[in-house]
């Protein structure tokens, strides 16, 4: 398509060939000739320039795209959408065809901040998909909206309720567990001192707490001593 071939060009009149070697880097599961070499905010300057305009009506809707720089250009243009029900729509047209970690992390429509209750029904059924950026994104969406006024505890036990071997996945459940200790620790903490998690999430969750700035050092000197040792967890095995 002509709209498809006008954008690919601004795209790769933004390259920076260094860029490019350094952020496929970033991104192991990418083959690198997938990816320009395009900063973010140049990403998003373009995304602002075209929203609401035909080419990007058009660009959306072509999928799948090519690029790593297409997809998170697609992402970003779906955060200025201001209506719940077609941004919803669109980002879950969007999420299979997501296939890294930093489209994934990078974007949320605005509007999903105005409707946190309907969008709960959307992460639980993301949280039970068989993709992974899926899987990630739901997690996400809970860390980014609902860790504050709207948390409750039940959702902790829906991100430990997720049993995967997908690293991208496990990686965001510390993350999310690593946050709600900042956010909400008398919830978040007993998951951690009561050994509810699976090791490498457990281990994983201290970890990024213990390098979060969060965290107050004598938060983190506690969390420390609740690390299990390889070694321990191999005698359990054979109990």
């Amino acid at each position: 398509m002509q709209e498809m071939d006008v954008i690919r060009a601004q795209l790769f009149a933004l390259q920076d060939k260094e860029y490019q070697i350094f952020n496929s880097r970033l991104m192991p599961t990418l083959p690198p000739e997938t990816v320009i070499g395009v900063r973010v905010p140049l990403l998003r300057k373009l995304a602002k320039q075209l929203t609401d305009t035909p080419e990007a009506e058009v660009f959306v809707q072509d999928l799948p795209h090519f690029y790593y720089e297409e997809n998170a250009l697609h992402a970003f243009l779906l955060e200025p959408v201001r209506d719940y029900g077609t941004a919803l729509a669109a980002t879950e047209r969007f999420l299979p065809y997501v296939d890294n970690w930093a489209v994934c992390d990078s974007f949320s429509p605005k509007v999903f901040a105005q409707h946190k209750p309907e969008l709960l029904t959307a992460i639980r059924r993301w949280l039970s998909s068989d993709q992974v950026y899926t899987v990630r994104y739901g997690i996400g969406m809970l860390m980014r909206y609902y860790l504050d006024d709207a948390f409750r505890s039940e959702y902790l036990a829906w991100v430990a309720a997720i049993h995967s071997e997908e690293y991208y996945v496990n990686m965001m459940r510390a993350w999310y567990f690593a946050t709600a200790l900042a956010k909400q620790p008398a919830a978040a903490l007993p998951w951690l001192t009561e050994k509810r998690l699976d090791v490498w999430t457990h281990n994983k969750t201290i970890q990024k707490a213990v390098e979060s700035y969060r965290i107050p050092p004598e938060q983190k000197q506690a969390l420390r001593a609740l690390r299990i040792r390889s070694q321990k967890l191999c005698e359990e095995r054979h109990v």
